[in-house]
């Protein structure tokens, strides 16, 4: 590697770390962070992407290199962590504001996932006479806007499936062996502190009313990291059975929504008297249609949902290709064949070509991508 594409990679890092101080605040856009060098490589600006804020990130990091560089600015580079935008939105052309700067070169770690966006940046900057490069972090740069990108190309959410399971790949105990409304904790705390950032970087998160009849959950982002948009929590109750003295119900502030396929007009007026939201959908074979579910997220702008669901929803996730992203955490434990599975009834195997491991206490972590958000394809 020569000395260039070091200092590409040393910079680029750098605005990886500022774009993850977006995470939480920029939904529904995506997390960008920027460094701007003058024109002798020194920093003289950084910046990154909050949504209420409006500056992108390329704009935010000029503006403090204006102050501290002035002239210097001109023939400077600048890293962003994601193809500056050609297009006018909330905000004016990020490459306007970059070629009007004087800046000789630009590099980014990754094209905008958006089909009608996508490459038409770097060609602006291209086209002004800028050096630029593409592609310096881009695994990293990718990761961080998974979410975004599967928003972008398919107007749904990106799916993240988190199961909590045995090494026998049991999620609870048999039935008459668990006190009903009580959480049965299959994993550690320190595993269980671990689901919490999950929940903070997700726009809505999803459990069945059967996990609200079993554990009783509350389902809230106790991260206390910064969010801008309130953790939507979200239940698939087809027949509306959600009890009225739930956790869920009682900490509702218009940030529960239950989905459904019931015409009981009468319980549905009962539960939005609560601050819940209510949606009624036509049924698929009895059931909320899960694809009609993630539609109408993609039509809120939802960009992550977690879901936190129990063996048939598990199921029904992954057997319909719904499932972009992993995260299992595998207590060591032998719960045996009487205790409820965390899948039953899979035609066909989910074959996992890369995992990440982490450790827990005793507790394992893996997590893997079972299809890339970045690439053209099933909108499933």
């Amino acid at each position: 590697m020569d000395n260039k594409s070091e200092l590409d990679r040393y910079w680029m890092q750098r605005a990886l770390e500022l774009a993850r101080r977006g995470i939480g605040v920029t939904s529904p856009n995506p997390a960008v962070g920027c460094v701007i060098l003058d024109c002798a490589g020194q920093v003289c600006g950084e910046g990154w992407h909050e949504y209420d804020l409006l500056d992108h990130a390329e704009v935010a990091a000029l503006k403090i290199a204006a102050q501290h560089a002035g002239q210097r600015l001109k023939g400077g580079t600048a890293y962003v962590t994601l193809e500056p935008c050609n297009h006018t939105g909330r905000t004016g052309p990020c490459t306007e504001a970059l070629i009007a700067a004087g800046l000789k070169r630009v590099v980014a770690a990754t094209i905008d996932p958006n089909p009608a966006v996508a490459g038409h940046g770097m060609e602006a900057l291209q086209a002004s006479g800028l050096e630029t490069a593409l592609g310096v972090c881009e695994a990293e740069a990718r990761r961080l806007n998974e979410g975004f990108a599967r928003w972008s190309r398919h107007r749904r959410p990106l799916v993240l499936m988190k199961v909590a399971m045995s090494l026998d790949g049991r999620i609870a105990p048999a039935v008459g062996q668990h006190n009903l409304r009580q959480p049965y904790w299959i994993t550690s705390e320190a595993a269980r502190m671990a689901v919490q950032p999950l929940r903070w970087q997700a726009d809505a998160a999803m459990v069945g009313v059967d996990t609200v009849l079993a554990d009783d959950p509350m389902l809230t982002d106790r991260s206390g990291l910064r969010r801008r948009r309130p953790l939507l929590r979200m239940v698939l109750d087809s027949a509306l059975r959600m009890p009225l003295d739930s956790k869920m119900i009682a900490t509702a502030r218009n940030d529960v929504v239950i989905f459904t396929v019931s015409k009981d007009e009468a319980r549905v007026n009962e539960l939005r008297r609560h601050s819940l939201r209510v949606e009624v959908l036509p049924a698929e074979a009895g059931r909320v249609p899960l694809g009609k579910v993630l539609d109408k997220l993609g039509e809120e702008g939802i960009l992550t949902l977690l879901t936190e669901t129990g063996t048939r929803l598990n199921t029904a996730l992954l057997a319909g290709g719904m499932v972009d992203r992993v995260h299992l955490f595998m207590s060591p434990q032998i719960m045996g064949s009487d205790a409820v599975p965390a899948f039953r009834g899979m035609a066909n195997p989910i074959r996992i070509a890369q995992v990440e491991v982490e450790r827990y206490g005793n507790d394992l972590g893996l997590c893997s991508l079972l299809r890339d958000p970045w690439e053209t394809g099933s909108r499933n």
